[in-house]
């Protein structure tokens, strides 16, 4: 279980999200998911690297309970089984 720790959204956003088991940077934090009842955060958006003539940029989701460590400048994700691609 993580420490209990205060993060600004803001500096979440400032954070690279990297992949514990491969160390791959998958990238920034873009939105965030939150239960509104329970006050918690349900999972991080990530936009999906890819290039396209329209403005559009698909998201990718990692649940919260994939969040393994929060660093100084980085955050460690389980992005196994999520469907990310490092």
């Amino acid at each position: 279980m993580m420490e209990e720790m205060m993060y600004s959204i803001n500096n979440l956003k400032l954070m690279e999200v990297i992949d514990i088991n491969t160390g791959a940077k998958i990238g920034f934090i873009k939105d965030f998911k939150i239960d509104c009842d329970n006050y918690k955060i349900e999972s991080l958006l990530l936009p999906i690297q890819k290039n396209s003539w329209f403005g559009k940029q698909d998201m990718m989701e990692i649940p919260w309970a994939k969040v393994k460590k929060i660093g100084i400048d980085v955050i460690l994700v389980d992005a196994e089984n999520t469907g990310v691609e490092g």
